[in-house]
């Protein structure tokens, strides 16, 4: 029963991770057709005024709905030094380390969300040009946070594998070929 809990609960992390990406990949194509959009108009002589507003608020969402999908994957920026360097107990002692520090970073950055949410909530704070409310596009940063800890306490728990650490060379390792 515990090994099916465990597969079910890795099983949904996944799932809403890959939805949180397909997500912030449909923010970022939104981009480029606005941006184009706007390029064209501006050159037709009718610019859009919402561009600057509407890019900057779905370029922070999706980079916040990639977040879960990138920390299941283990893509985030990792000192390569230590990593190259460790082995063993020393490796899974860093991965361990690195979870619980960013369990707690991810739990600190919860705390500070929470005022922060409900003041543009109760205020029903707009943007300026646009007047977008922005409380709908703030609530993306509690959930994805939340779920990014949800998948490093699995990883914890043990419930979601260890990713596969690949030591990569460094830039000094690589060496340059001058013509």
């Amino acid at each position: 029963m515990a090994s099916s809990f465990g597969s079910l609960v890795a099983q949904a992390l996944r799932g809403l991770a890959f939805a949180c990406a397909i997500a912030a990949s449909l923010g970022i194509a939104a981009i480029v057709c606005i941006i184009s959009t706007s390029v064209v108009m501006r050159k037709l002589g009718t610019p859009l005024h919402v561009t600057e507003e509407v890019v900057g608020l779905l370029l922070s969402v999706s980079l916040l709905l990639a977040l879960p999908k990138v920390t299941l994957d283990a893509q985030n920026v990792r000192v390569s030094l230590l990593v190259n360097a460790a082995g063993g107990v020393w490796l899974r002692g860093l991965q361990f380390l690195g979870l619980v520090l960013s369990v707690v970073f991810f739990g600190w950055l919860m705390i500070e969300i929470v005022p922060w949410f409900e003041f543009a909530y109760d205020r029903n704070l707009k943007t300026q040009t646009s007047r977008l409310l922005l409380y709908p596009w703030m609530a993306v940063m509690p959930a994805t946070v939340l779920l990014t800890m949800a998948i490093l306490v699995a990883r914890l728990a043990g419930l979601l594998p260890e990713p596969n650490v690949e030591t990569q060379p460094s830039f000094a390792d690589q060496g340059e070929t001058t013509t």
